[in-house]
């Protein structure tokens, strides 16, 4: 941590971090108004606004000296760089963008527009909540059920649970759930990094499902460094 924020180490030629609670943004970061969804925006200009990323949940952008980012309060954001072609892209992916495998649509784009290589990437997975804080209803269960991931590796039922908060039912491992998608896009598992931090049981972050939907949110960003 420094100056409240949580910086990821993605090499040369990049910045990348998540803020901590009611960390000030060392520069404007450029974000869209997310739902929950796999849209996938390309930021072209420097001057994007909210409205006009109006329903994207990851961005993607060329530019040096630009920063992209995502909100998230449990949700996990993804983080990539390619340092090859020289593109980064934030992605939001909450359970619901998992699902629908937003950040392989994320390198999907990063590939199609800008001739990336997912096995030149670099990616970090930041703070979001934890497979033993993320107890989900049946139904939710079931969506990853049916989305192809490897079920066992992600998914735990609890049983009846103690009485506890988040004890008991069903649980996923959102980190484990992305990372999967990452691998699987061609990303290699030693260019992944998980920083393994709990928004539910650390309050150093934000966490909608301890504070309420109203809470504040964490930005994660991504820059290309100029003239690098």
């Amino acid at each position: 941590m420094f100056d409240g924020l949580l910086k990821y180490d993605l090499g040369a030629g990049v910045e990348a971090f998540s803020t901590q609670r009611d960390a000030n943004l060392p520069y404007p970061v450029i974000q869209g108004h997310q739902v929950h969804d796999c849209k996938v925006a390309i930021v072209n200009r420097p001057d994007m606004t909210r409205e006009d990323l109006e329903g994207f949940d990851a961005f993607v952008t060329n530019l040096p000296g630009v920063a992209v980012g995502v909100r998230t309060a449990d949700c996990i954001p993804v983080l990539l760089y390619d340092p090859v072609k020289r593109v980064v892209a934030a992605v939001h992916a909450g359970w619901k963008g998992t699902v629908l495998h937003i950040s392989q649509k994320a390198i999907g784009l990063m590939s199609q527009r800008f001739g990336c290589n997912p096995a030149d990437m670099r990616a970090a997975l930041g703070p979001g909540i934890g497979p033993e804080s993320f107890q989900v209803g049946e139904e939710v269960a079931e969506h990853f059920k049916n989305a192809v991931f490897p079920i066992g590796e992600i998914w735990s039922f609890h049983g009846a649970g103690d009485g506890t908060p988040m004890s008991g039912g069903h649980h996923i491992d959102l980190w484990k759930a992305n990372q999967w998608l990452l691998e699987q896009a061609g990303i290699l598992k030693e260019n992944i990094q998980v920083v393994g931090i709990d928004t539910f049981t650390t309050g150093e972050f934000f966490s909608a499902r301890r504070e309420g939907v109203q809470c504040g949110r964490i930005i994660n960003a991504i820059k290309l460094i100029p003239q690098w």
